[in-house]
């Protein structure tokens, strides 16, 4: 490992590969190991999902202890991914991925052998600190790797689609690894990532540290964890219970120190985010674009998860497979995108492939309990795919391309940070939504039935499920129907945001031109 240093030195770059700005072999051979986190993050997510009930029955947690298992790694996660992108930029990218990598090694390790719910939940929060160095590590490593701009948007794009992989193999992966081995399995299957990453990044991967960066500003990594933590945890709590005083008194707790944070940033000579990054046209509406498509995403994708296994009767595994093709079609757009975008602008390129998912958004709309629907749903929901698959490759490149090299870890972190808000906003707006409208059908009472029961069946689908041997015939196929109402109303919001979406795409990137061989309009 390579001391660090206030640029590439040469030892970390072959020059033949730097004399015409394109890439060799190394760097490609270094993409596939970037790669590999980021599969990773996507992998564990869905893992520990079906790990869930083996885990319940070993740990026995409270309810509030089986919540913070899961929801702690993401706490951690979105609170930290800005500080660590800053990080890498002022000790070293490759540094602070490495470091990161084996303390993810390490906790996964601790989780696996865990004896009680609250060592369980303390590793998985130090897997979400850990989780958070990876990302932004690797796509600015990315960026100092891949200098011309075709190669760096294929480059991102590919790295882009790694996420939806993981996440559409977990279920696969899970289940043979749980029909063999413990829940602990779940989290080990980690360690073979891990070591590859560390005995492989000395030498495949640059190291890159800005130059001139001053120290870390403390009291702003504070004011960036009091924002941004409240803030996530009061959107979840909206997901959960609904609005209420806690969540209210979060967000708007949140909101406050994010004002304070941009204010000290505003004054500092070497802030923890570069607020004129945001003077960039590209750089801000490509974050939009990020933000408000992943709102779409994230609250349509729990949807159809509960759709395939609670009205089509899927197992979490055949659910899984049932997630593959549109897991493949953000794979195609992730890397057709980048291509496309050398002769189309990206901005009409995203605006397409945003139209194709208004229509997978449209379709979702109408759904019933037809015989063909899980075929309806995929096939919708890889056209919704397609514009995610885009708008994370040209909407990453864009963001990482408007901002200078030194600047490429915070710019890195920014992009991933709208992407998580915009998954936990999508899960509580639209699970709101679907809530309200499945609340509003089964509120009344029904005759016959006991006061336990109506509440189970009242409250979601999946509690009148879960009593479904104890209901009159009937109720579970009106719940399931109050249910697609409900995931109707919010597909069809989904729509119609994406398609203000997609005007907003097409109208303000008109500007930015298609890729050259001396970069995108938006760096310049």
């Amino acid at each position: 490992m390579t001391a660090p240093c206030d640029s590439l030195s040469l030892s970390d770059s072959p020059p033949a590969a730097r004399r015409d700005g394109r890439a060799g072999a190394r760097e490609w051979t270094g993409l596939a190991l970037l790669a590999l986190p980021t599969l990773l993050l996507g992998l564990d997510l869905t893992l520990l999902h079906l790990a869930l009930p083996a885990l319940a029955l070993d740990l026995r947690p409270t309810s509030a202890q089986a919540l913070w298992i899961v929801d702690a790694y993401g706490f951690m996660i979105a609170g930290f991914l800005v500080t660590m992108g800053t990080l890498g930029d002022r000790i070293g990218r490759r540094k602070l991925l490495m470091v990161g990598a084996a303390a993810f090694g390490v906790a996964s390790v601790i989780a696996a052998s865990s004896t009680s719910a609250n060592q369980l939940i303390a590793a998985r929060a130090v897997l979400g600190v850990a989780g958070a160095t990876l990302m932004p590590s690797t796509l600015a490593l990315i960026s100092n790797m891949f200098l011309h701009p075709h190669q760096r948007a294929l480059a991102i794009g590919l790295w882009a689609t790694m996420f939806a992989l993981g996440m559409a193999a977990g279920p696969v992966v899970g289940g043979l690894l749980l029909a063999h081995h413990g829940w602990g399995a779940a989290f080990l299957v980690a360690l073979p990532v891990v070591g590859l990453l560390l005995v492989a990044a000395p030498f495949l991967l640059p190291e890159y540290r800005a130059p001139q960066q001053g120290r870390l500003d403390l009291p702003s990594v504070a004011l960036s964890l009091l924002a941004l933590l409240p803030v996530v945890y009061g959107i979840k709590q909206v997901a959960k219970d609904g609005i209420g005083v806690g969540a209210v008194l979060a967000l708007v707790g949140g909101l406050a120190f994010a004002l304070g944070f941009v204010r000290r940033q505003r004054r500092l000579r070497h802030p923890l985010i570069d607020l004129g990054l945001f003077a960039s046209r590209a750089f801000s509406v490509a974050l939009v674009v990020l933000l408000v498509g992943l709102v779409g995403v994230g609250g349509t994708m729990l949807l159809v998860t509960q759709y395939l296994q609670l009205v089509a009767g899927l197992s979490p595994l055949e659910a899984g497979l049932w997630m593959g093709p549109p897991a493949l079609a953000m794979l195609v757009a992730g890397i057709t995108a980048p291509l496309l975008a050398r002769r189309i602008r990206p901005g009409h390129v995203m605006a397409g492939a945003l139209g194709l998912s208004v229509v997978g958004y449209l379709v979702l709309s109408q759904l019933d309990r037809t015989p063909h629907g899980v075929a309806w749903v995929t096939a919708a929901f890889s056209l919704v795919y397609l514009g995610l698959g885009t708008i994370a490759a040209l909407g990453t490149d864009l963001v990482v391309g408007a901002a200078p090299p030194e600047k490429a870890g915070s710019a890195s972190a920014l992009s991933e940070t709208v992407q998580e808000l915009g998954l936990a906003v999508g899960i509580a707006t639209l699970g709101s939504l679907t809530t309200a409208v499945y609340r509003t059908r089964m509120g009344e009472p029904i005759g016959g039935m006991a006061m336990g029961l109506q509440r189970a069946v009242s409250d979601s689908l999946a509690g009148a499920t879960a009593v479904a041997r104890e209901l009159p015939a009937g109720v579970l196929e009106q719940a399931q129907a109050a249910f697609l109402a409900g995931l109707n109303a919010a597909a069809a919001t989904s729509a119609v945001s994406i398609a203000v979406l997609a005007v907003l795409a097409a109208v303000t990137l008109r500007h930015v031109g298609v890729a050259a061989d001396d970069g995108l309009s938006a760096r310049a």
